[in-house]
Parts: C-alpha cells; structure tokens; sequence
C-alpha cells in the first residue's frame, strides 16, 4: 500500500528493532541511503542492523560504518519489528528476506517497483533513495552530521553521474548543497568513488576487447566472461566507456558471477532502458539499469540481445 513520507516516518518511530537492508549488487546510493537511516536509526536511540546480501564495492568501502553491514548466512534469524527495504523492491534482497518474518517498510525511487504488498513510499521524481532519506531524516528530527552528510552525497552523486545524468533536478542540487554545508568533501569522495587498482584500469583495455557493437551501432555491449571475470574485480564504470560512442544509445556490459548468475547493467542516452531491463525480471531508472540472468553466459548473452533487438526493431 502506497504510504506519505509523513507515514513512513511515523512507522519507522513507532518500532525498535529494524532490519535495514537494500538491494544484492549494492551500488553508492544502495549503501549510502542505508547507511545513513541506519546513523539516523541509532540517533533515535532504535536498535538497528543492516544486511546485504553481497560483497560491498572496493571504491565505497570509505563510507563511514560499512564496515557494520552483515551479509546474511544459511539459517540465520534476527530478530526485528520491522524490515526497511530501501532502493528496491523486496524481491531483490536475496538471503536477507529468510532472517525474519516481520513485516516491510519499503522506500524506493525506481519507477519499476510495483510493491503494493507491502507499506511503500516512491517518490519516483528523486534522484537517488539518498534523496528521500534525506527527507525522512528531516521529518524524524535528526542531526545531519556530517558522516550521514557523506552517505547522502555519495549516494546522490553516484546516482546521478556526479550530476551529469538528466534525472538531476534543482532538488537535487539543493540537497547537496546543504549536504556540504554539513560537511561533505565533495572532492574526497569523487576521488575515493573513481579510485581504482592498477589491475582494475589494466582489465579496461581486456574489457573492450570484447566489445560489440548491434542494430546498427546504437548498441553497444562489453562481455565479461567467467575467464575475463577472474581478473576484473571492479567493473564499475566500463559501461560509460563505451556509452560516449556517438552513435550508441544503449550501452551494456554483461558480467559472469558465478554459475547460473549472470547480471547485466544497461545505460541510455535516450532509450527507456527500465522498460528493457523490467522485461527481463530486473528493473532501474529510465537510463540506468539492470538485471539477473539465471542462466549460463552465452543464454543470457542471447536472451538479452533478443530483448535489445524487438526494442529496436
């Protein structure tokens, strides 16, 4: 059921234990809206955990309390009153939705999340999740200090491109604003978010060696394979190296996990690449998203280029 943000604040205070979590394959607006409700949590004085079910990004791993998030293991329970689900819907959090039965707040900002089983607030015109935390702190009456300040901005940042993407708004850039007034070092954290290792930027030019270009060159797609994958820890980023080709409006890069998991993520210019990635069970904004492929790589390689071409068609 759709709830106000007014609700949704009143929820969170009506409760004491809370599950926060987000979705698996956590990017900087997943970790820094959780990261931040979690500080705002404890600033209530509530007992608060987050899970995520799946290894944190290297280049984030300087958002203050990551180090706190668990990953769930085989029979774990926890104990909550509530779970928060932010960024997603709850049917992309993996193992964490074993650790309880208590029933789901969920805060999101993707137009593609259609749960309406659980109490939701959307607020599909933000930015980033960062966005509508940063909201609900307001509305809780917390201090943003300047450690919530950073996981707000970062989340922000990243999912806006450092403000370059079309869905930044003059919202957008007020809440930042106030963010740095609280703070933030705008500067540190773009240079700790494009930090990378020397392995990573070597495995950029293996990476577009696999490039491939389709339907006429408006897309463009990197595949890393199992082999590929072994030596390419962090492939954030690769999909915007080829996104800048003048004729590409869809840009992806296919990525193998481990066997029967393989995940894609797809950036436009113009294409809805949500509607693109909704089909194929996964979902995102208009010009950034993603999806799971439980099958092998070359399945999924097809399955995905299929897709691609009856919306191009």
């Amino acid at each position: 059921m759709k709830i106000t943000l007014n609700e949704a604040a009143e929820k969170l205070k009506s409760v004491e234990k809370i599950l926060v979590t987000a979705h698996i394959n956590p990017d900087g607006d997943a970790l820094g809206s959780t990261l931040a409700m979690y500080q705002a949590l404890k600033q209530l004085g509530k007992s608060a955990q987050i899970y995520i079910d799946d290894v944190m990004p290297a280049n984030l791993n300087f958002l203050p309390h990551i180090e706190e998030i668990k990953r769930p293991t085989e029979n774990e329970k926890f104990d909550a009153d509530l779970i928060l689900v932010i960024d997603t819907a709850p049917d992309r959090i993996g193992k964490v939705e074993n650790l309880t039965n208590a029933p789901i707040l969920n805060i999101d900002h993707h137009i593609t999340n259609k749960n309406f089983e659980n109490d939701i607030y959307i607020d599909s015109n933000a930015a980033a999740s960062c966005e509508i935390i940063f909201e609900i702190c307001k509305e809780l009456g917390v201090k943003i200090t300047k450690e919530i300040a950073t996981c707000l901005y970062t989340g922000i940042a990243t999912d806006t491109g450092f403000f370059n993407y079309s869905n930044t708004t003059p919202k957008t850039f007020r809440i930042a604003a106030e963010l740095v007034e609280n703070g933030v070092e705008p500067n540190y954290i773009s240079e700790q978010v494009e930090r990378r290792k020397l392995e990573d930027v070597k495995i950029m030019s293996a990476a577009l060696q696999t490039m491939e270009i389709y339907f006429g060159g408006k897309v463009a797609g990197l595949f890393i394979d199992e082999e590929v994958s072994k030596i390419a820890e962090n492939t954030e980023g690769l999909v915007d190296l080829i996104r800048v080709i003048d004729t590409v409006d869809v840009a992806f890069v296919l990525k193998y996990k481990d066997e029967n998991n393989i995940r894609a993520s797809l950036r436009s210019k113009s294409a809805n690449v949500s509607e693109i990635a909704k089909k194929l069970g996964g979902g995102g904004h208009i010009r950034a998203a993603g999806c799971t492929f439980n099958t092998n790589f070359e399945d999924a390689k097809n399955i995905l280029l299929k897709t691609l071409g009856e919306y191009f068609a």
